[in-house]
């Protein structure tokens, strides 16, 4: 199964304290579950920066990562990104196998 990448953004009206946060975050998780049976989440983490939170999942294809990310920008008030990513050993033997210098 692929692996993505989702950078979210809350939007700043999105929630109004921490426990509501932590609300959002139990909500948005439980539909995810519900509507995207085959996806795996793999790790979340809170980021500094232009993004509020960075999550990585496996699903079996972009349009499968798109619905999880539509899921979370109806039903959270943010803003997503998907980015798809390469295991390191695995890109090596992908950059492995091209030719060289002609």
């Amino acid at each position: 199964m692929p692996t993505f990448i989702m950078l979210t953004r809350l939007n700043p009206d999105a929630v109004r304290s921490p426990k509501g946060l932590e609300q959002l975050e139990r909500d948005a998780m439980k539909r995810v579950r519900e509507q995207c049976p085959d996806v795996e989440w793999l790790s979340s983490y809170a980021v500094l920066g232009p993004y509020d939170y960075l999550d990585v999942f496996k699903a079996n294809d972009i349009e499968s990562a798109a619905r999880v990310s539509t899921l979370l920008r109806t039903f959270g008030h943010a803003q997503t990104e998907i980015w798809t990513a390469t295991e390191w050993d695995r890109f090596k033997e992908i950059v492995r196998t091209l030719p060289g210098p002609g």
